[in-house]
């Protein structure tokens, strides 16, 4: 009798997860024009795609600050013509334009080294809840600048929140809730397990709500862009997060003459930078709590830079690491 061997799959390796900042791919002081897009994104997925070589699922995700921002510029420029959108249908519309620039310039770039692999986007749906407490305080500015009066008009006719935005103009203020779950993090996580290149998350992901029969409903929100990825790192089990910013590193008394670049810290050191306030709100300090929470939460491994430097950043020799 012969014995029959058996042998064991190997498991798919642990994705890794690489955010780009909205601010990566239109950069301060560009027009915004596509063309600067696509080189922006070409520089970041240059990195991308030789990563995609010796890697196992990628997973990116992305901001999408000044791009959702000139979408409801164009909304209320042309109101008159054409049916304005809701804001989380404009999350959705950027979603799907940033990761076609995305898509379409990591397949160049994996093309030109020969290391054909497939780059999906997927658009996705983040659940908030409903009893967040940042829905009965808005604190997120959208959209253009109004006058006073304009701005009166909108609050009584539409129900918008509108305020002052340090002295610049009124304009409209919507939540920001944390997010709770990715409605497709099962999909891109077996997707990704294919070697497929996966876009997902964008600008945060497009806010949704669960009604109790469990269908869904968009909602006019801002979900921070860290927070998610780092909801979406747990939920795939991805080992390590890259988040990809303007900023070479963290900085403590960051902008004052004696600033401190951070090389290394322990996530308990994070939180003690983090709770005396010594990252900008709205800047660095959501990505050191999204850094935060994916160590805590499992992941072994957070890389805070610049496109331009991550290889360095990789090697330990530029760059902010944060370890569990």
């Amino acid at each position: 009798m012969t014995a029959l061997s058996s042998s064991k799959k190997k498991p798919p390796a642990a994705p890794t997860i690489v955010s780009l900042g909205g601010n990566v791919i239109i950069r301060r002081g560009e027009a915004g024009t596509i063309e600067e897009q696509f080189e922006n994104a070409r520089m970041a997925g240059s990195f991308i795609a030789r990563m995609a070589e010796n890697n196992g699922g990628i997973i990116i995700t992305h901001g999408n600050g000044p791009i959702v921002g000139n979408i409801l510029i164009r909304n209320e420029a042309m109101k008159e013509k054409i049916p304005a959108m809701p804001l989380y249908i404009c999350d959705a519309d950027s979603e799907g334009g940033i990761g076609f620039v995305m898509q379409q310039t990591i397949y160049n770039e994996l093309l030109r080294t020969k290391k054909i692999k497939d780059v999906v986007t997927i658009v996705t749906q983040v659940v908030v809840d409903t009893k967040d407490k940042a829905f009965s305080n808005p604190s997120k500015p959208v959209g253009p600048y109004y006058t006073r009066e304009e701005a009166e008009t909108l609050s009584r006719e539409k129900g918008w929140s509108v305020a002052d935005d340090s002295s610049r103009g009124w304009r409209r203020f919507v939540p920001s809730p944390r997010p709770v779950r990715i409605v497709e993090a099962g999909v891109i996580k077996r997707i990704s397990e294919t070697g497929v290149i996966v876009i997902a998350a964008g600008g945060g992901g497009v806010p949704v709500v669960e009604r109790p029969d469990g269908t869904l409903s968009g909602v006019d929100a801002v979900i921070d862009k860290d927070l998610s990825t780092s909801v979406l790192a747990l939920e795939v089990g991805a080992e390590r997060f890259i988040n990809l910013t303007q900023i070479d590193m963290a900085y403590l008394d960051f902008g004052k003459p004696g600033q401190r670049g951070i090389r290394e810290m322990s996530v308990k050191e994070a939180k003690k930078h983090l709770g005396a306030g010594e990252f900008l709100r709205g800047s660095m300090a959501p990505k050191i709590e999204a850094a935060v929470e994916f160590l805590e939460g499992g992941g072994r491994e957070v890389v805070i830079t610049t496109p331009e430097l991550i290889e360095e950043a990789m090697e330990g020799r530029a760059g902010t690491r944060i370890y569990a």
